[in-house]
Formats: structure tokens, sequence, C-alpha cells
């Protein structure tokens, strides 16, 4: 009776088990995390009259538009869903009415077909108006429903031409619906009121502007943007630096924005802790128009003032975006504490970032320039042999370095020199 009862036992026990393995996703269906759904892109391309100019890399803008979208259309990962609206496609006369309604959704937004893709570009040919804001309004719409995350790449060489729906006001508008939609905005050769133009209606979603002179960045860049819709970027939190370090705000690990006016200091601060590694880097970016000549400082400094570490870089009107960066490593405490529970003391650095931009008389200072900073605190070196641990980055070991080989360089071509003149004196 015994052996008949755990034979019956083991039984239904095996029975049990083969029913969770077959059906795992039933019996845990309640309680396991919801799919996420894909990313949605909305690609927005300008097909107006004027991309038949021929002045990138000796093609029309539209030629360069097209092979683009061919190569980001190879290259979208199969996750994203991807849309394609033109505007300006299809109505070539002079009625405005009629010209600020062409918007049209040539691919909808959704599983990637790659041929039909390509084919419906193919198809396009300069025809019309820049209406900006309608094609935005429609491009919402067409990624409206869902939590996924959105976003918008608009490609153009040209402001609106159908004011009085600014595309500026539009983009503030979709982004009061805080549905987080973002748009990146790329100027095919702008001049300045596109430029101003499409970096308004960027900085109203929290979007990037891009300026285009070639058609590889043209291409590059899209796939980009797409790329970062399937690996969306954390969000920035927004701060204000202070004037002084003993005003500063204290910055925990993490992306942070900010803005600087022309020639501007602004100070954050960070707890260090030994064993702990400081990596900070900042970028500003050039949104108006800057004299050429232009730089951006970052230093890390003790809270009595004295400099720990520096980066900086310099620019000459040939880049929107200016980074640098810079790394601290905190040494051990040497020694055992008396209370080994106690945590040891964290090192307060402050943290300087500074610009040298300047504008014309012309351009509006306020708002100030944007500004991204990242604060990393990593697990220190475990040897002295690390670049930053060694000094390198405090600059004195690099200018004695640079010393000594300047040295050994005077000294060889003073020897090549003295043996030249020899062979001559010979001859």
């Amino acid at each position: 009776m015994i052996t008949r009862k755990r034979l019956a036992t083991g039984a239904c026990g095996l029975l049990a088990a083969l029913a969770v393995g077959l059906f795992p996703a039933s019996a845990t269906a309640a309680d396991g995390p919801t799919a996420k759904e894909p990313p949605k892109v909305d690609l927005v391309l300008d097909v107006s009259g004027s991309m038949r100019a021929t002045d990138i890399d000796g093609q029309s803008r539209m030629a360069a538009a097209k092979q683009a979208f061919n190569e980001v259309i190879d290259a979208v990962p199969d996750e994203v869903r991807l849309g394609i609206r033109t505007l300006g496609a299809t109505y070539p006369g002079e009625d405005k009415a009629l010209g600020c309604k062409d918007t049209k959704q040539l691919y909808p937004v959704g599983p990637l077909n790659r041929t039909e893709a390509k084919t419906a570009v193919a198809t396009l040919a300069p025809t019309g108006w820049t209406p900006i804001g309608p094609a935005l309004l429609a491009a919402a719409q067409d990624l409206d429903g869902g939590d996924a995350t959105k976003r918008i790449v608009l490609i153009t060489d040209g402001e609106d031409t159908c004011a009085p729906l600014d595309p500026c006001e539009v983009a503030r508008d979709i982004a009061a619906k805080g549905i987080h939609l973002v748009i990146d905005t790329l100027g095919l050769v702008p001049d300045a009121k596109t430029r101003a133009q499409l970096t308004c209606i960027a900085e109203a979603t929290g979007g990037t502007y891009t300026s285009v002179q070639h058609k590889d960045q043209l291409s590059s860049r899209v796939r980009q943007l797409v790329d970062r819709a399937a690996d969306p970027v954390v969000n920035p939190v927004a701060t204000e630096g202070a004037k002084q370090c003993a005003n500063a705000p204290q910055l925990k690990p993490g992306l942070y924005s900010d803005r600087e006016t022309f020639g501007e200091h602004r100070w954050y601060r960070v707890d260090v802790l030994p064993g702990q590694e400081l990596r900070a880097s900042v970028s500003i970016a050039a949104d108006r128009a800057v004299n050429n000549d232009y730089g951006v400082l970052l230093r890390a400094t003790t809270l009595h003032g004295r400099e720990i570490v520096r980066g900086s870089e310099a620019g000459d009107g040939r880049t929107d975006v200016l980074s640098t960066g810079l790394r601290y490593p905190k040494a051990e405490t040497d020694g055992a504490d008396d209370d080994a529970d106690a945590k040891p003391a964290a090192e307060t650095v402050c943290i300087q970032v500074s610009n040298s931009f300047s504008a014309p008389a012309s351009v509006k200072t306020t708002p100030g320039m944007p500004v991204e900073l990242t604060i990393e605190l990593v697990d220190g070196p475990d040897e002295a042999s690390d670049a930053a641990a060694f000094g390198l980055g405090r600059g004195w070991w690099l200018l004695a370095a640079l010393a000594l080989v300047g040295l050994l360089a005077g000294l060889v071509w003073g020897w090549i020199s003295r043996w030249r003149v020899s062979v001559w004196r010979t001859n």
C-alpha cells in the first residue's frame, strides 16, 4: 500500500513538472513583463523645387537625399518601425493654399519592406513648396498611439514657406502634448534663416540640429538617428550651474543639461570616494551664428581652488558641437580605520565649465547655448601605469615628456647639420 501511494505521488509530481515545462507561458503570463513596443521613426523629406540645386558633392540635393535614404533603408534595425513622409512632392503650381497642403505619407510607419520603400523613394522629383509646419503635424499623426519611442527626422534645404503656421510653434505644441516625440532636423547647405528655424524646431522637442554639406555626412547622420531610436539615449536632467563652487549644485552620476551664455563660467560639485575615478565630459552646441575661433574648457579643482586636472578643445567655425573631457582617479586611503564599519570620507570636487564663444552684435545671446554634462564614477585603476593615475592628465607629466622629446630632437638635428656641413667642406 505504501509503495502504491509513493508511486502515485511520484506520478503526480512527474505530470506537474511536464505541465509546467510544456506550458510555461500560460502558467506565468499574468506575472511576466509585458513586451516592449518597437520604436517608431518617421523620415520627413523636403521635395520642394529648391532640391534641384547641384551643390552637394557635384550632385543635386535630391540625388544626395535619395542615396542617403537607400543606405538608411538597408541599415534600419529589424525592430524599428520606419515610415517616410514627403513635403512639396506633388503640387507644382503657384497657389499657396494648395502648396501648403502638399504633404504625403510615402511609406506608412510599420514593419519595413526594404524593396517597396526604395521603390517609393525612387519616384520622387523636386516639385513644389516647403510646408514644414503641416508636414510635422501630419508626421506626429503618423506616429500617434502607443508608448513606443517616437522620432521624426526632418531633412530640408530651406525654411518653411507656409507661414503663419510657424513650424517652431508646431514643434512646441507637439512637445506640450507630453507624448515624448523627438524631432531631429538636418539642413542641407543651410542659410542663416534655415539654420535658425531648424535649430528652434529641434530644441523645442529635445532633438538635435545638424548642418549637412556632403552626402556621406547626410547618410551617416540619418543612420545614427534611426539607430538612436532603436537604442534610445538617456534623457538629460536639467540643472543650473552656479557662478562659484560654494553655491554649485551637487551632481550624481548621470547626464545633465544646462545653458551658458558667451564667455560664461559655470560650476558644479561631485563627491568622489577613495578608490573611485571621476570621469566627466561636456559638449556645447553652437546653435546660432558665432565668430570663428572658440573653445571649451572643463576643469576639476579642490574646494580651495587648486586645479586637479583639466580638458580643453578648440574650434574654428567648422563644427556645430565642441566637446572635451577629463578623468580624476582618487587614491585609496592608506592604513586601516579604527572603526571597520566607518565609511571613507568623500572628496568634493568642483567642476568648472567655461567657453570662449563670441558672436556678432546682431546675434541674440539669450537663451544661452545648450550644454550637456556627463558625470561617471567608476572603480579606480588598480595599477599606477594607468594614464590618468600616472599623472598624464594633470599636465606636468605631458609637459616634461614633450620637453624631453624636443631636447632629443634638437640634438639629433644639430648632429645631422654638423655632419652635412663637414661633408660639404670635404667635397
